[in-house]
C-alpha cells in the first residue's frame, strides 16, 4: 500500500482517481488547490503525487518547481488535457517524473504508478547505518550503539526506525507509523505508538525527556531530525 496525493480540480476526475486507487489498496488524499498541495506534500511523507496542471492557487508547473526547490523528491506524475510537446518538455524541466495525457487508460495509469513506486522503493532503501546525534543505528544487526554501549532493538522499534529513516526530516502521522510498522489496517491505539516512541527515545536520545532528534510535532505526529 502506498500513500498517494491526488491534486485535481475537476471533481469527477478526482473522485474516479480516488476510488480507483483505493480499490488498489492505496491510502489517498485529494485536493484541487496547488497551494494546499505544496503544504500537504511538505508536511506528509507521500509515496507519489498525481498532479493536474490547471489548478486553483498555483498551477501544476509551479507546484513541481516549489516542491523540488524545497527538496521534496516524491515522484510526481502530471495529468493534463494538453497534448503539445512544449507542455510535456516543460513538465519534465520543472521536475516531474512522468506525464499522462487525458483521457488516459486507468490500466496504463496504474501500471505507471506501480513502476514509479517500485523505483522509489529501490532508491529509498536506507543505508545499513543511520547516525542520530551520538547514536548509530545498525539496521543489519538491529541494534543501537552509543558511547561503546550496544542496545538491541525490538522488532517494532526496528520497523519504526525504518519508517522514520525513509522519511527523514518529514512529519509522519501516527496512522502512517502504524501502517508502516504494524501493517496496513492494523488497529493500534495512539498510546501504544507513543509508548514505542518513548522507548526509542531512551535508546537514541541523550535525554529522553528532552528529545533533540525524535520530535513530537503537536497535533500532527512525529519527525526524525537525524
Amino acid at each position: 500500500m502506498a500513500r498517494i496525493l491526488v491534486v485535481e480540480d475537476e471533481p469527477g476526475i478526482a473522485l474516479a482517481l480516488e476510488d480507483d486507487l483505493r480499490l488498489e489498496g492505496h491510502d489517498v488524499e485529494v485536493t484541487g488547490d496547488g497551494t494546499v498541495a505544496i503544504r500537504k506534500a511538505r508536511e506528509t511523507a507521500f509515496d507519489l503525487i498525481l498532479l493536474d496542471i490547471m489548478l486553483a492557487g498555483k498551477d501544476g508547473f509551479d507546484v513541481v518547481r516549489e516542491l523540488r526547490r524545497t527538496k521534496v523528491m516524491t515522484p510526481i506524475v502530471m495529468l493534463t488535457a494538453r497534448t503539445q510537446d512544449a507542455e510535456k518538455v516543460l513538465a519534465f524541466e520543472s521536475g516531474a517524473d512522468d506525464y499522462v495525457t487525458k483521457p488516459f487508460s486507468p490500466r496504463e495509469l496504474r501500471a505507471r504508478i506501480a513502476a514509479h513506486l517500485r523505483r522509489a522503493a529501490r532508491q529509498a532503501t536506507p543505508s545499513t547505518t543511520l547516525r542520530i546525534g551520538d547514536a548509530e543505528v545498525d539496521f543489519d544487526r538491529g541494534e543501537v550503539r552509543r558511547a561503546g554501549t550496544v542496545t538491541p532493538l525490538t522488532p517494532l522499534e526496528f520497523k519504526l526506525l525504518q519508517v522514520f529513516a525513509a522519511a527523514k526530516g518529514r512529519i509522519l502521522t501516527r496512522d502512517q507509523l502504524i501502517s508502516g510498522a504494524w501493517g496496513p489496517g492494523t488497529f493500534v491505539s495512539d498510546r501504544v505508538v507513543d509508548n514505542h516512541i518513548g522507548s526509542l527515545r531512551r535508546k537514541l536520545e541523550p535525554e529522553a525527556d528532552e528529545p533533540r532528534h525524535l520530535l513530537n510535532v503537536r497535533g500532527l505526529g512525529y519527525r526524525l531530525d537525524a
